[in-house]
């Protein structure tokens, strides 16, 4: 068995906005298994990001607020850390490669001096230990040494984002939260970071959860995978359960949506309609506006998890005994 090594229990977050309440993520429960990768699906604005910048206590604070839950890394609850400590967590313990390499670097500073800094607040080395510490880093994603003294602006969209996910590798963090991260890159490198990362994760026994849009990305790269919906957690199980035996009608709109070289159909089957205003879910529910099997009930009662095979989680209320 695998060790427990993140665990989210009963987590709830929201946003102010105008006068509303955003519901972005609604009683979300995760678990991460020591050295395994958990995949995050779901279409925008379902609450990934949310989820981990919540982990890593990130959040704009307001207009967000973390109404509930508990966030246990190795036994230890997160949320309940004061400031001083979770510095130490952060880039050390958690690591995290945003989607948006403009925003994720400093301007003013150039790439190998924001590297450094990583090095130097997490680890008791000398300058020029941490200058050989971010060569090799940079080099390990392929940019070459000659780049250190450059700044963001110098770099493609696809080099920044090398430079995010080195500056993120840089302590051997335990904990990746990879959002998006290949995005910006093209094919070819993407397989190479993939791999790259892939060979981390088993040489330090690193674990991540992976935010994608990208199935083929989840089925090459993780474990286990939560489909997200409206900020719940709709189907949740290992890999071979979600691409064998999809059950959520929300899953099987995914996978219907991508084509398929063995597949003679002229048309795609993409799911219709858009993900419900998250300032006023729907009852019952969330995604039975959009689902072909809706019944009366679905929009009356609570849909819970129900395990309809080991392991493999469904929140639909046709799996529930006396559901539609």
């Amino acid at each position: 068995m695998s060790e427990e090594f993140l665990k989210i229990n009963d987590l709830v977050v929201e946003y102010s906005s105008g006068g509303q309440i955003v519901q972005a993520v609604n009683g979300v429960n995760l678990t991460v298994q020591k050295g395994k990768t958990l995949g995050l699906v779901g279409e925008t604005g379902a609450g990934k990001t949310t989820i981990a910048k919540t982990i890593l206590r990130i959040l704009p604070m307001p207009p967000a607020k973390i109404k509930q839950g508990e966030i246990f890394l190795d036994g230890e609850d997160l949320l309940k850390l004061p400031e001083k400590e979770m510095m130490k967590v952060r880039g050390n313990k958690i690591a995290m490669i945003f989607q948006d390499p403009m925003t994720a670097l400093n301007p003013t500073m150039t790439v190998g001096d924001q590297i450094s800094e990583v090095v130097l607040q997490h680890n008791d080395y000398s300058k020029q230990q941490a200058q050989e510490r971010t060569i090799e880093m940079l080099e390990l994603v392929g940019i070459a040494s000659v780049r250190y003294m450059d700044y963001p602006h110098q770099f493609s969209g696809g080099m920044k984002q090398r430079v995010v996910i080195a500056m993120a590798l840089a302590c051997n963090p335990e904990l990746i939260l990879a959002d998006e991260p290949t995005t910006a890159l093209d094919v070819t490198i993407q397989a190479q970071v993939l791999d790259m990362m892939r060979e981390l994760r088993e040489k330090f026994n690193t674990s991540m959860i992976l935010i994608t849009h990208d199935l083929g990305v989840v089925a090459e790269t993780c474990d286990d995978v939560a489909v997200i919906y409206a900020g719940e957690i709709v189907e949740y199980g290992t890999r071979e359960h979600i691409f064998r035996n999809p059950q959520h009608p929300y899953t099987l709109g995914l996978f219907g949506s991508l084509p398929k070289l063995d597949d003679d159909s002229k048309r795609l089957s993409p799911i219709h309609g858009l993900p419900p205003d998250p300032t006023n879910l729907p009852d019952g529910c969330k995604f039975g506006p959009r689902c072909p099997d809706c019944k009366g009930e679905c929009s009356s009662k609570n849909q819970v998890m129900t395990e309809i095979e080991p392991g493999h989680f469904v929140r639909c209320c046709k799996f529930v005994k006396g559901g539609v």
